[in-house]
């Protein structure tokens, strides 16, 4: 149930416009998960040191935060192994997280470049198209005076 909440909410990210906000809410929904079963584990495995659930959460978040205080920890081998499991998928759970949605926030500034990029050269392509046209003009009516003699007493301007 856990990892479909953040499941939901990483499919809800990249359904969305990206932002930092929604970002932050996948973020803080993965940690929040690791920190609730976290806790959860350790009270279930470890009940001697941590006998309460707030206890196993408190060990949860300073485990899953990296901050380790070392005011709780597992004691018996069974909490130990829990514990040395959690840190290790807590940690993987939360920076792969983290490592999607910065990799879309990096494929979304690509796509804006190329967007941007060929904007650019479809302006370039007016802008020279419409300079070729008015050359073109000019060439004509250069040629209109040419074939009409180019004489008859005031200078034609070739603008």
């Amino acid at each position: 149930m856990a990892r479909l909440l953040v499941q939901r909410r990483l499919e809800a990210f990249q359904r969305n416009p990206l932002s930092v906000r929604n970002a932050m809410a996948v973020i803080v929904a993965a940690t929040l998960v690791s920190v609730l079963v976290g806790g959860a584990l350790m009270t279930v495995f470890d009940p001697e040191e941590f006998p309460n659930l707030g206890r196993g959460l408190w060990w949860a978040l300073q485990t899953v935060t990296t901050v380790g205080y070392g005011d709780v920890t597992p004691e018996n081998p069974a909490g130990r192994l829990v514990g040395a499991l959690f840190l290790l998928e807590a940690i993987s759970f939360v920076t792969i997280v983290t490592a999607v949605i910065t990799s879309s926030f990096v494929e979304r500034a690509r796509q804006a470049r190329i967007t941007d990029s060929e904007t650019a050269e479809s302006v370039g392509f007016e802008k020279l198209a419409a300079q070729l046209s008015d050359v073109t003009a000019r060439l004509e009516r250069i040629q209109q005076i040419l074939d009409s003699g180019g004489s008859g007493g005031a200078r034609p301007t070739l603008r």
